[in-house]
């Protein structure tokens, strides 16, 4: 004898739609898959999804628009991102971690701030330029933006040695 299922979940949702929308343990955005029933709007169905790669690359260029914000990444990260930009290759990911959900993204952004421009300031714009730039662009909620301050850019360490030499 066949048995009957009864569909609990609400018109025009998919059953992960329906799902609650906590994170796994070790995530800070959402996993849920989402999707929307084609006839419930007046557009062609389908479902966009935006790569790790392109969020980061948009938050890296909102951080580097911040004034007062020298570089991103650790030394390591800046002395081979020096080989990039001599090859004329640079990397606008350099300093920039996230991790993206379905409908939420969280960054984490690894800084040097120029000298003297006040620290908490700088790190707090940056928060609000990646938030904007990945609600904006990609339109997802951004859950945290967490800024590193990693180092601090004196105008010294740029002057040229123009001391004579010791030697001829």
């Amino acid at each position: 004898m066949a048995t009957e299922e009864k569909n609990t979940t609400p018109a025009g949702a998919t059953p992960a739609a329906s799902a609650p929308h906590a994170a796994s343990p070790s995530s800070r955005v959402d996993r849920v898959q989402f999707s929307t029933d084609a006839n419930e709007t007046n557009h062609a169905g389908g479902r966009t999804s935006v790569a790790e790669g392109v969020v980061a690359k948009i938050a890296g260029i909102a951080a580097r628009e911040v004034g007062g914000v020298y570089a991103l990444g650790g030394g390591g990260a800046r002395a081979l991102g020096a080989i990039r930009e001599a090859m004329n290759a640079t990397d606008l990911t350099q300093g920039v971690k996230v991790e993206v959900g379905e409908t939420q993204a969280a960054a984490d952004i690894t800084i040097v701030v120029d000298y003297p421009a006040p620290i908490q300031t700088v790190a707090e714009n940056v928060r609000t330029a990646v938030t904007t730039a990945i609600t904006k662009m990609v339109g997802l909620e951004v859950v945290e933006v967490n800024v590193d301050v990693n180092d601090v850019h004196l105008p010294t360490d740029d002057a040229d040695d123009d001391a004579e030499s010791r030697v001829s």
